[in-house]
């Protein structure tokens, strides 16, 4: 007999607005409908009724976690539309706060992740490591989130003491190594209860235009940092993990691994930070009018590629902001990831994606 369990989008296990209705088999998933769009936070439209430097501080609150990520596409967009170029130490530390933020995001995954499958002491490593990280991005901006750092033209602020940065990079890495590689590849536990679950074929994942780690996890060696680079990329070493299992194992070892790639470019970064000013000066307030035409940037955000689109029609006020986030993207493939699993591992499977409804309802 057939029956459906209604989750969200106001539930306990549940922190943002959305529901996924399953239809069960006794214990076993055969069909899930997602439903999203509870929420109406009207930035777009609130983007096309400010000046371009007010959008700036308002696309940053789309999300929390990747704020960053978010104005740093919107001032790449106006940089290709006004035709300028950030210096290059600012890009420098463009870079190194997006891989700060990408770190940021991941540990605070992994311990949702640790939690779901039961290692609380791994949990709570793991936001130790997030604290860890903020502390980094607090000494940068002053900010442990919304940053305030990206403006047209470069950055507001200047890292003054890239050794300091680099110690609390130290100690992260010790740890990344220590504590949260072992476990999420090489446990038997961990293997266990992730193993063959929540299985997102490459074919599916192409097939619903999946990005991010999802995407890497089933064999798409998908990364705007490595296919299209922006900022200062380009000038760094580095490694693109991909795992082809698709399953929430593969998943964990992808974000494990994205761990150890964004030390890795930010040792880089601090260590070849390059000389010069940090910004250009740029006209304030309503002074500051954008040439017509429309611009497109894109960025790798922590769950994948978030896209930019603004068409200025010659004045102060953007006439179009368009906002796609990888959620929006990732968010359909749950219904592949869940049919014929076990309902209990639905929390599981769901978590293992990654999903942010707060980007998805800007």
């Amino acid at each position: 007999m057939s029956y459906r369990i209604p989750i969200g989008p106001y539930h306990p296990a549940l922190e943002e607005p959305y529901k996924l209705e399953l239809v069960c088999d006794g214990e076993t998933v055969r069909d899930a409908v997602m439903h999203i769009g509870f929420n109406f936070r009207g930035i777009e439209y609130l983007a096309e009724r400010r000046n371009y430097l007010q959008g700036i501080t308002l696309v940053e609150r789309v999300c929390g976690i990747c704020s960053n990520v978010h104005s740093l596409s919107y001032c790449q967009a106006v940089e290709q539309l006004n035709g300028s170029a950030p210096p290059e130490r600012a890009l420098y530390i463009r870079v190194i706060l997006a891989e700060l933020e990408r770190l940021h995001s991941h540990f605070l995954w992994a311990g949702v992740a640790a939690k779901l499958i039961g290692f609380k002491t791994i949990f709570m490593a793991c936001f130790t490591l997030r604290e860890k990280v903020m502390d980094a991005l607090s000494a940068i901006s002053g900010n442990r989130v919304n940053y305030g750092m990206n403006c047209i033209g470069g950055v507001n602020r200047d890292i003054l003491d890239p050794q300091a940065i680099l110690n609390i990079l130290d100690e992260m890495e010790h740890e990344i190594t220590r504590t949260i590689i072992p476990i999420f590849l090489e446990d038997r536990t961990v293997a266990s209860r992730c193993k063959g679950v929540g299985i997102l074929t490459k074919e599916q994942a192409i097939a619903m235009g999946a990005v991010g780690p999802l995407a890497r996890a089933s064999g798409v060696p998908q990364d705007i940092r490595r296919s299209a680079p922006y900022g200062a990329y380009d000038r760094f070493e580095f490694s693109v993990p991909v795992e082809t299992a698709g399953d929430v194992q593969a998943r964990l070892v992808v974000h494990a691994l994205e761990m150890v790639e964004s030390c890795r470019i930010l040792r880089q970064a601090l260590s070849t930070l390059a000389e010069g000013p940090f910004h250009t000066p740029t006209p304030v307030g309503a002074r500051y009018k954008v040439p017509a035409g429309t611009a497109i940037s894109r960025a790798e955000a922590p769950r994948g590629e978030v896209l930019y689109q603004i068409t200025s029609n010659g004045t102060e006020i953007p006439e179009r902001v368009r906002v796609r986030t990888p959620t929006f993207m990732n968010m359909a493939t749950v219904r592949f990831t869940v049919l014929g699993q076990d309902l209990a591992d639905s929390p599981l499977i769901q978590a293992s994606c990654d999903p942010c409804y707060s980007c998805t309802d800007r």
